[in-house]
């Protein structure tokens, strides 16, 4: 392996940051509803950041498969949006510092990567790692967002009831992490968030409200999230009101609520499918059949909705 210190640069002034939380936020993963990006928009948005550290994202970057974009003006090009990942250091909203690793995903070099954040957490005396995530699952909109919750020591997510027992899924960089991390002994847990299948292509904002509780209810970090529970609730309208608009739709619902239920009923079942004397349509027919339905019910882009 290349040395992985060559991959970072820390800045000049370094403060002593105490022990610290890291939160990491990569873009490029499964992302279900943009809860992860909106939840990291959310924090750098709202609170205060000052850089630590920047990644040479050239060594680590496909950028053929995702392409940065380029502006042209009239007879040249005026600008590059380049691709950056970096750690920076915020404040919440009870001026406790913590850091948020965030960017694309490498595309390369995923181990090089990972003994370079481990080398940042040794050196800036991380306390505690945190990843977030959001999955797409067949429950419905009209019940709480749920959250799967993994560790390295299940003492680090004592509260949360596991939804999955065994399963195999694609690697990500931030995974790859909290693993490795477990592996050195060092404390890492991760939130997925669960967001119902049909609204998954767009943006879920109750999904991210969920992610950011998550973690402050894990750290005991203060983390802003008033304006995103605003947003849930006119999403939550917005969807009850064209899910009103058909029967099949609302009959669509009410199954994928009586699923829900049952599941929280009797979770040592491995399966979101309760028992039932009828049989039932399987969770991708019906989160296909309310996708379409709610495809067809949406502005074209570029349309405003009469207020």
């Amino acid at each position: 392996m290349l040395d992985p210190h060559a991959l970072y640069e820390l800045t000049d002034d370094v403060p002593d940051l105490g022990q610290p939380v890291l939160i990491h936020a990569l873009a490029g993963f499964v992302d279900a509803g943009a809860a992860a990006r909106t939840a990291r928009e959310q924090l750098l948005r709202s609170l205060e950041t000052r850089p630590i550290a920047t990644f040479d994202l050239d060594q680590m970057y496909d950028y053929r498969s995702r392409r940065p974009m380029m502006s042209f003006t009239e007879d040249h090009w005026s600008g590059y949006d380049a691709p950056q990942l970096r750690l920076d250091l915020l404040h919440d909203d009870a001026e406790t510092r913590f850091l948020l690793l965030s960017g694309p995903e490498p595309d390369l070099q995923w181990e090089r990567f990972v003994a370079a954040v481990s080398a940042l957490i040794s050196r800036l005396g991380v306390r505690l790692t945190v990843g977030i995530g959001a999955i797409p699952m067949a429950v419905p909109h009209t019940r709480p967002v749920g959250v799967t919750a993994h560790a390295t020591r299940p003492e680090l997510i004592v509260g949360h009831e596991a939804w999955l027992q065994r399963v195999q899924v694609p690697a990500s960089a931030g995974h790859l992490l909290e693993f490795r991390l477990g592996e050195q002994g060092r404390d890492a847990l991760g939130f997925s968030a669960h967001v119902p299948h049909y609204v998954a292509q767009g943006e879920y904002p109750a999904a991210a409200e969920k992610l950011l509780t998550s973690v402050s209810r894990a750290t005991g970090l203060m983390l802003p999230t008033e304006t995103l529970r605003g947003e849930a609730e006119e999403m939550r309208v917005t969807i009850d009101q064209q899910v009103a608009q058909s029967d099949e739709a609302a009959t669509l619902v009410q199954t994928l609520e009586e699923q829900y239920d049952a599941f929280l009923r009797g979770r040592s079942k491995p399966s979101l499918l309760a028992d039932d004397a009828r049989p039932l349509p399987t969770a991708d027919e019906l989160a296909a059949e309310l996708e379409r339905f709610l495809a067809e019910q949406s502005p074209p882009p570029g349309d405003t909705p009469a207020g």
